[in-house]
């Protein structure tokens, strides 16, 4: 499968926009869970443009892997317009594996939620004047977060709302400008120190770690 393989979905038939609208006037009456799944079935026929993933060097084995939303997924990060990290690196952490469990993209009604974070991520990359090295997790499913070490079930990476990062200087520094930002009042959330990682997320109340 090549990058252009899966980048422009069909045109609705007719009768497709028939079942479209009963399914939407279905999804309104069955509640929000539905109404999620409806989310999830109408962004697959939202126009990305041709050859978007392969213009990000989004790796062409990541198409299957984690399906057919993977171009609307990296337009919508491409519209943050990072300055200090890629697409390419906020993805990457979605296709990783724990022994038998893969990872995956976070279901489409959650994906507003890494925006914040991400943006702090990018400002404390401007601060510390290098840009990110690595990103070593974002969002993660239940059943893998369950098999990463030391990680609580109600983490916020199940909730899409975290980052574990790596720059080219000790943890201790990254999380130090951290706390100086938010100290500063640009965002209120967790800063969690590691030996190899920095953790950042913003969920509106400061912890420390």
């Amino acid at each position: 499968m090549t990058p252009d393989d899966d980048q422009k979905p069909s045109l609705l038939t007719r009768r497709g926009v028939l079942r479209l609208l009963a399914f939407t006037g279905a999804s309104l009456a069955a509640g929000s869970e539905t109404s999620h799944a409806f989310m999830n079935f109408f962004s697959s026929y939202q126009s990305v443009p041709r050859g978007l993933l392969a213009k990000l060097d989004i790796p062409s084995d990541w198409i299957p892997r984690l399906g057919s939303l993977l171009p609307n997924y990296a337009e919508f990060l491409q519209r943050m317009k990072f300055r200090q990290m890629s697409i390419r690196q906020v993805i990457a952490p979605h296709a990783k594996t724990h022994g038998s469990v893969r990872n995956t993209l976070p279901p489409r009604y959650l994906w507003r939620n890494i925006g914040s974070t991400l943006k702090v991520v990018d400002q404390l990359a401007d601060r510390l004047d290098m840009p990110v090295e690595e990103i070593v997790s974002v969002y993660r499913t239940p059943a893998y977060n369950a098999r990463c070490r030391g990680a609580k079930s109600n983490s916020y990476h199940v909730q899409n709302n975290a980052m574990d990062i790596v720059f080219k200087c000790p943890p201790g520094k990254v999380a130090a400008m951290a706390r100086a930002m938010r100290s500063a009042g640009l965002f209120q959330g967790g800063v969690g120190r590691y030996g190899s990682f920095t953790h950042i997320d913003t969920r509106g109340a400061n912890a420390d770690w």
